[in-house]
């Protein structure tokens, strides 16, 4: 314990910047659909904000080599923070819309910042207990969180004064906590084509997930709140989604490590696309039977990134995970700026419950997708066959964070094979 206890003020920071950041996005949903803001306005709005973590997880790099770990914390942190007052002091589609877009490259920055600073500080013997924390503070602080909205309530100035403190506070600790100020991470190569035919199944799958989870993240509480559910109900529904992929996702990782990993993924693709189905045409507005299929949902929904994640690496080299992780999170990012603004048209369309809708038939093409891929090629043999690894999608760098001992020693002797090569080709 005490290696990790130089760790504790980043995982505080984390769990304020987590918590802030889900509580943002429904709150940004239920207030404007209260002041009038159609599901398509909302759902662009979801779009600018992926657009914006896009841009900022290709940039962050490059700021941090500038300036460093503290300064450019502190200049994202009080970026989002001055755009979330200016949320409520200007309440404009158009204005929000940007905000949204600044706040997703802020984001994007900060958990970046954050996660490297883990990655330099954890002991490799640790990675196992600092990621089984990091991921309960993730879920903790998330869900928690958004349980401040029917305390405080969505109509009022408090609620978007509570996110600024919270974002504003995550400076604290790491101001106080650490004045190592390590060396910035190398930038990660993004090699999307390598990537690509390292696995297209892997690839595929991520922009399949960052559509569909983007568009629940973004839609869901549009989707409760027209169909009658209190503030309360809505914060609910959606928390239940989050907790459901979050205890069943180990399960799952397990069976696939021991599984083609592959048929896992169809399997729970398909049960993913039938809950969708269900609650598109059995739920109604009743909120227990939505509860239910909810967490049935977000059982098989959100884990199908790092089932995606995990086939994606089965098929790369040892020293790959960092490349292949980072692309894939693109490749998510890439899908999280469509869904929620296709998602919002159909909901437009043909009313709230066409969410589940959409995600049901993007899931059905990836059901096909998958069979396809299994009939062309062969599963990976056992022996090459990682362990499953929940990851997060907060940052490109989040794979540094996340790699396996052998993974580490895989890439450190690729590493020193290559400055061993470029030695001995100088001295000839």
């Amino acid at each position: 314990m005490s290696s990790i206890r130089p760790l504790i003020p980043l995982l505080v920071a984390a769990g304020i910047l987590l918590g802030g950041n889900g509580l943002q996005g429904t709150l940004i949903a239920l207030r404007g659909a209260q002041e009038g803001f159609s599901p398509a306005v909302i759902g662009f709005m979801g779009t600018s904000y992926f657009a914006g973590f896009l841009l900022g997880c290709m940039a962050i790099s490059r700021i941090m080599k500038a300036v460093g770990h503290v300064r450019s914390f502190s200049a994202l942190a009080a970026l989002a923070s001055a755009g979330t007052l200016l949320l409520i002091l200007v309440i404009d589609p158009v204005m929000w819309s940007v905000i949204r877009f600044v706040t997703g490259f802020c984001f994007a920055g900060l958990f970046t910042v954050m996660e490297s600073w883990l990655n330099s500080g954890v002991q490799n013997h640790d990675r196992a207990r600092v990621l089984a924390i990091y991921r309960i503070i993730d879920i903790g602080s998330v869900t928690g969180a958004q349980f401040m909205i029917p305390v405080f309530g969505a109509g009022g100035f408090t609620i978007f004064a509570i996110m600024s403190i919270m974002i504003t506070l995550s400076l604290v600790p790491i101001s106080l906590g650490d004045r190592s100020n390590p060396k910035p991470p190398e930038e990660v190569k993004l090699d999307l084509a390598r990537v690509w035919r390292i696995s297209p199944l892997g690839s595929i799958g991520c922009v399949a997930v960052g559509v569909t989870n983007s568009a629940f993240r973004t839609l869901s509480p549009v989707y409760a709140e027209q169909i009658g559910m209190s503030v309360t109900d809505v914060v609910t529904f959606i928390s239940v989604g989050i907790i459901g992929g979050a205890l069943i996702q180990y399960p799952l990782g397990y069976l696939s490590d021991r599984w083609d990993r592959r048929k896992v993924l169809l399997l729970t693709t398909t049960l993913a696309l039938l809950s969708a189905f269900s609650i598109a045409f059995l739920a109604g507005s009743a909120p227990l039977t939505n509860f239910v299929l909810i967490f049935i949902f977000g059982s098989f929904a959100m884990p199908l990134y790092s089932l995606s994640a995990a086939h994606a690496n089965d098929r790369a080299d040892k020293d790959e995970f960092v490349l292949v992780n980072a692309a894939l999170m693109l490749f998510y990012s890439i899908g999280a700026i469509v869904g929620p603004f296709a998602a919002s048209a159909a909901m437009e369309a043909t009313g709230p419950h066409s969410l589940f809708v959409f995600m049901g038939c993007v899931y059905a093409v990836f059901v096909l997708i998958t069979i396809y891929r299994m009939g062309v090629r062969s599963a990976v043999p056992e022996g090459r066959r990682g362990h499953f690894i929940a990851l997060l999608r907060t940052s490109t760098v989040f794979a540094r964070l996340a790699r396996r001992k052998g993974d580490v020693l895989a890439e450190t002797a690729t590493v020193s094979q290559r400055l061993t090569n470029a030695s001995e080709a100088e001295r000839k």
